[in-house]
């Protein structure tokens, strides 16, 4: 079955294995393709903007991902978690005269918001969606971590700096995708690898320059084995302690990489599948940065996810059951439909927003605990609501939004604070000219750079702490702190001149975009869905292929 997407009008298909899931759950099909759905979602996640504001319960100066110009009250997490308010104090009736979502925006714009999604954190105020951490500064969406820095998506990790999607790793700076490593610099999709720079695709790699497609190797420069005093002695040739040296080294890698075998997609131990960075699924499809899922579609960021479709971060090891169209859900959850932030025990609930703790039975609610049979954060019988609900349903589906996501247009954060802007990067014209919200950049955050960094980490004084840098990319304004210049002094690394959100894009755009086409093993000419595109210059190979050629 094909449609035209209604938002960027380009023909999408849809399996008879997706008809069959909206039968299941009751949802009318997809109007918008499924990128547009994805771009939709992000636009309801703000990981790595943030804001000091007041909080509107205690009036104490507070970190938010809420600007301070928001229509809604924003509480401070330890205020929200208590039971000083009650979110069913808003609580009102449905009118059926008008669209549901304009009445879902009312009631969002009065129910108090959670400043930062953050749980038992120590010295991490500085970070969002993170869990479990200890003294750690600018982390995002990240759980278990200690003495981090800079970094998106990182797990069970410690002293570790700008990185992005590494687990386990200790020591590492500028890497990506990389996992169980140990004093590892500027790599990527790298497993068990210790004491090296600029490996791509590299396991069990130890003192290793400038190699990709390696196993199990030591005294490796450029893929060529050196003794021990060959290697350290070209390593210290490289002077690889100035900014200019390690961009020089890091260009020159990335061209390099262009001439070796890629595989056509990251993961393993994948059962008819389609995606990247995938590990341990099953009967997978679209499907992206996930693990341990079983029968799903369009899920990103994810793990132990079950017969799920269109949803975007989360699951955990509890998982999620039965979603669609969600934003955040996971711990869990069973049977959540077109909602946002819904975790912890909560199942049959359908568009509503941050309602938590073992909370069901919830249509159009916002800011729920422990609560359930509830329409518009107001309560009901078991049966007044089923009736209710069915009523409501009907309603939707005249109005066209039934089994949509809520719209861009009650969204609360600009376009360009969300994730949706990594992904569909838009300007603030294009942006508009869709209908999207933007948050124009406060003047006053860019000032002139009050201190000259010096060419070299041993040059620098603890005085630059206190000292105001510019982004030599974006002018943005940035600060370094006291224990992140001891990782570089300890590395003998130069300060960075770009600030963190540039040095994120940069680790970003190392990743493939999430768009997969149809093209042939390089080798052996086997059909193969990937997303290296037929235009890269890199040669790729099926799995079959790409193993027999590592060393």
């Amino acid at each position: 079955m094909h449609k035209n997407c209604r938002n960027c009008l380009q023909k999408f298909s849809i399996s008879q294995k997706d008809l069959d899931f909206y039968k299941k759950l009751n949802i009318t099909g997809p109007t918008f393709c499924p990128d547009c759905r994805q771009q939709r979602r992000l636009m309801w996640r703000n990981e790595r903007t943030l804001y000091r504001r007041k909080c509107d319960g205690t009036g104490k100066e507070i970190i938010s991902v809420y600007s301070a110009d928001k229509p809604f009250p924003v509480y401070e997490n330890e205020y929200w978690y208590s039971d000083k308010w009650d979110a069913l104090d808003h609580g009102r009736d449905f009118d059926f005269s008008r669209p549901f979502f304009e009445q879902f925006s009312e009631l969002m714009n009065v129910v108090p918001q959670l400043a930062r999604s953050a749980v038992q954190n120590l010295n991490c105020d500085f970070t969002n969606q993170v869990g479990w951490c200890k003294n750690c500064y600018l982390i995002f969406e990240a759980d278990f971590n200690e003495n981090c820095y800079y970094s998106n998506n990182i797990y069970e990790s410690r002293f570790t700096m700008d990185s992005l999607m590494v687990v386990n790793c200790e020591l590492c700076h500028e890497c990506v995708d990389c996992y169980d490593c140990y004093n590892l610099k500027f790599s990527q999709n790298c497993k068990n690898c210790s004491d090296s720079w600029f490996l791509k695709s590299c396991i069990g790699c130890h003192n290793c320059y400038g190699c990709i497609n390696l196993r199990n190797k030591e005294y490796y420069f450029l893929n060529e084995k050196y003794s021990k005093d060959e290697y350290e002695k070209k390593i210290a040739a490289l002077n690889l302690s100035t900014t200019e040296q390690l961009e020089k080294a890091r260009l020159n890698f990335l061209e390099y990489c262009k001439k070796f075998p890629h595989k056509y997609m990251e993961g393993n131990q994948n059962e008819d599948c389609t995606g990247n960075y995938m590990s341990n699924n099953q009967r997978c499809y679209d499907c992206f940065d996930i693990n341990n899922c079983q029968d799903c579609r369009y899920i990103f960021n994810s793990r132990y996810m079950k017969d799920c479709c269109d949803v975007t971060v989360f699951g955990s090891r509890e998982g999620a059951e039965l979603c669609y169209e969600v934003h955040e859900t996971g711990a869990a959850t069973r049977n959540i439909i077109g909602s946002d932030q819904i975790w912890s025990d909560c199942y049959d609930i359908f568009y509503s927003k941050l309602c938590l703790f073992n909370s069901h039975h919830l249509f159009g609610c916002a800011g729920l605990k422990k609560q359930s049979y509830c329409i518009f954060n107001k309560k009901y019988s078991p049966e007044k609501y089923e009736e209710l609900k069915n009523k409501i349903v009907d309603h939707m589906k005249k109005t066209g939004e039934w089994g949509e996501f809520f719209p861009a247009t009650i969204c609360p954060y600009g376009y360009n604070e969300t994730v949706a802007n990594d992904w569909f990067p838009l300007t603030k014209k294009e942006a508009k000219d869709k209908g999207y919200k933007w948050k124009d950049a406060d003047p006053r955050e860019y000032k002139p750079q009050t201190y000259k960094i010096p060419v070299k980490i041993e040059e620098v004084s603890d005085a630059i702490v206190d000292e105001i840098l510019a982004c030599g990319e974006c002018g943005k304004n940035y600060k370094v702190i006291m224990e992140e210049l001891k990782l570089y002094r300890r590395h003998k690394l130069p300060i960075p001149q770009k600030c963190p959100d540039c040095r994120h894009k940069t680790r970003f755009n190392l990743r493939n975009k999430r768009n997969l086409c149809q093209r042939n093993c390089r080798k052996c000419n086997a059909e193969i869905i990937t997303t290296f595109t037929p235009d890269r210059q890199e040669p790729v190979y099926c799995e079959k292929c790409y193993l027999q050629t590592v060393n």
